[in-house]
């Protein structure tokens, strides 16, 4: 038993620092060799603990779910959709008082769950219901490891939170579902309200949590102290929570979650707006649904249905066809959709799109919207069928496993997208260079390789529409002087398929120059960080290809030159700093500042984790800033940076 102790004391503390902290200390294997260690000693001695993890595998499914009245009423929020309204709030409070102070928390969208602990064990767990009773849910949030099985607190205490499932969890989950989920709301509330909690266990749910609800052994004097009760105790909490003493800093810091909320990994639809200290909360009590010292601050809606009017087929620079479906327009998130895209014909099939169905579709990151899924289909819906040829060129299609390819390199969108990611800023940076330029000289001047784009015809170029003299010397200073290029520009410029900036940036400090990189074998491209075998194997082909030689080796007989890495053993001030940026920069580019950092010796990294060492912050810095402040990495600003590059 004392070992069984100690293994389940060891594990829950690395489930902690995985499932909550997300800074794992040790790996998968190791946690998964202590994990199989307890395991053997429970089987051996028919005991299991209180809080072994290994209580938390999806049981058998239940017949059906038992009702629950909740301790304390959970209530709903009244919403705002404008300052006006979220002004009103304030207003109202302030004929009550004149020095409130003011929360601010992301708001999730998910589904609402409240927990129960008895003398520092759970004990049950609930949905929110009507408010007053919830159905009981207690084995599927068993599955769930990112909450305690024990506090330390006596008598009787209600958490709640909202159960979320990860963006990029719904996405992997959905790469082999046979039936695909159409968002991570319906989702996660599909994974907690259902009798078989295998399938929750399946679907990875995470609890944000945010309130206690109840305690029988005193009540808490703010919303401060209660997160950092739930913090404390092992909750999962998210690191953004903002304290505000007036409507400007409030609005400030729900422009905070605005911004930030396109690059989270969470489906969030706003914010939620609390006064802070909890003996004001029960001067202004509550309405008959809802609290009157709390408001959600709702963002415009991401999702919307449409009807699907038609689909057609785009050609990318690899040859990979992929449906982009026209919609009936509609507005979203401050914009006009008329398109939404498919990732391939698999996934159209699998999400059962049809012409003419309503269509569930998702706008986010600014980025055109994505069809997630079909939500009604009647009598005169049309199947999209699968082509045969290139809408395009009218090859014949080569089909590999969910993708149609169009085999011909000639195919004109397919060099348009090539030339295009050729000259683009992370490329070749030739200024003025732009998607509709590649298509006129793939039209007028029959440019079909990378490398013609240094034997143009200036007298050509000048008689293209839109190339007056002036956009015509520019575009050829800025095609003369891209021949000199940063290795990890040309690499990109190339367009290897799966190779984006990061990629290449890795591909060049890993191999320094283009002969070690040329000559590479598989086995060393997957010793560089990040490179997993597809990626590999691709970088690996597309240098041993002879056409693809043959057109670097003209590339450079025109004059391109590379600039190699310099793999120098000088220490730099930022040597061995593994640095994330993230905000707005005042007075630099943010590439440019990756590039003074890296010539400083310091590596960029893409997100926030427990190797980071150091967090460059500009203006609305987001959820990056927030990640680094829990995990205590260091944070400069801008004038901090300026500072130590000059020292």
């Amino acid at each position: 038993m004392n070992k069984m102790r100690e293994l389940v004391d060891i594990l829950n503390k690395y489930a902690y620092e995985y499932y909550v902290l997300d800074n794992p200390t040790v790996s998968d294997g190791e946690y998964d060799a202590l994990y199989d260690e307890l395991l053997r000693l429970e089987r051996e001695s028919g005991e299991v603990l209180f809080d072994s993890p290994t209580r938390r595998v999806g049981g058998e499914p239940l017949a059906a779910f038992k009702k629950h009245t909740h301790i304390e009423r959970l209530y709903s929020l009244d919403k705002a959709t404008s300052e006006e309204e979220l002004n009103a709030f304030f207003k109202r409070i302030e004929k009550e008082t004149d020095n409130a102070l003011y929360t601010v928390e992301y708001k999730f969208d998910g589904l609402t769950v409240c927990l129960t602990y008895e003398d520092g064990k759970f004990t049950r767990a609930t949905t929110r219901g009507n408010g007053v009773t919830g159905e009981d849910v207690t084995s599927q949030i068993m599955t769930v490891k990112s909450f305690p099985l024990t506090i330390n607190h006596k008598g009787v205490l209600e958490v709640q939170g909202e159960a979320i499932i990860r963006l990029s969890v719904l996405d992997e989950y959905n790469k082999t579902a046979a039936e695909p989920l159409k968002n991570a709301r319906n989702a996660v509330a599909g994974a907690i309200r259902n009798l078989d909690p295998k399938i929750t266990e399946k679907r990875r749910v995470e609890i944000m949590f945010y309130n206690v609800n109840y305690s029988s052994e005193g009540e808490f004097r703010s919303q401060k102290e209660c997160v950092e009760f739930l913090r404390k105790n092992g909750f999962k909490v998210h690191p953004f929570f903002r304290i505000c003493n007036d409507f400007t800093s409030v609005m400030s810091a729900i422009k905070e979650i605005e911004n930030s909320r396109k690059t989270l990994d969470i489906l969030t639809d706003g914010a939620v707006v609390k006064i802070d200290d909890f003996s004001l909360r029960k001067k202004l009590g509550y309405t008959d649904k809802f609290p009157r010292w709390a408001i959600a601050f709702k963002f415009e809606a991401e999702e919307i249905t449409t009807i699907l009017q038609d689909v057609v087929w785009q050609v990318g620079r690899t040859g990979k066809l992929t449906p982009l479906g026209l919609v009936s327009p509609v507005e979203l998130a401050g914009a006009t959709v008329k398109k939404a895209t498919l990732n391939n014909y698999g996934d159209l099939k699998r999400k059962n799109i049809k012409i003419g169905a309503r269509v569930l579709i998702r706008r986010s990151n600014e980025v055109i919207p994505e069809i997630l899924g079909t939500t009604e289909i009647t009598d005169g819906c049309k199947d999209v069928f699968k082509p045969e040829i290139c809408p395009y060129c009218g090859e014949k299609l080569v089909e590999s496993g969910a993708n149609l390819f169009c085999p011909n390199v000639n195919c004109r969108p397919r060099v348009v997208a090539s030339l295009a990611n050729f000259a683009c800023k992370n490329g070749m940076n030739i200024d003025g260079f732009s998607d509709k330029t590649a298509g006129q000289l793939y039209d007028e001047l029959s440019v079909r390789k990378l490398s013609d784009v240094y034997f143009l015809d200036r007298e050509k170029v000048a008689k293209m529409e839109g190339f007056k003299k002036l956009k015509t010397d520019n575009l050829f200073n800025a095609i003369e002087a891209s021949k000199n290029v940063d290795f990890s520009n040309f690499i990109y410029a190339l367009g290897i398929d799966g190779v984006g900036k990061k990629t290449a940036g890795d591909l060049a400090k890993t191999f320094g120059d283009l002969i070690s990189l040329t000559d590479a074998t598989k086995e060393q491209l997957l010793e560089v960080p990040d490179i997993g075998e597809v990626i590999a194997q691709a970088v690996y082909e597309f240098f041993r290809d002879e056409g693809n030689l043959a057109e670097i080796k003209k590339l450079l007989s025109v004059g391109v030159k590379i600039v190699a890495v310099k793999r120098s053993t000088e220490k730099g001030i930022m040597s061995g700093e593994k640095v994330v940026l993230t905000g707005t920069l005042l007075n630099y580019k943010r590439d440019d500042a990756a590039k003074i950092i890296e010539r400083l010796g310091g590596e960029i990294m893409s997100g926030v984790s427990k190797n980071t060492t150091l967090v460059l912050a500009g203006e609305n810095a987001g959820s990056k800033l927030d990640k680094a402040k829990s995990l205590g990495i260091k944070i400069i600003d801008e004038n901090e940076f300026e500072n130590l590059i000059k020292n």
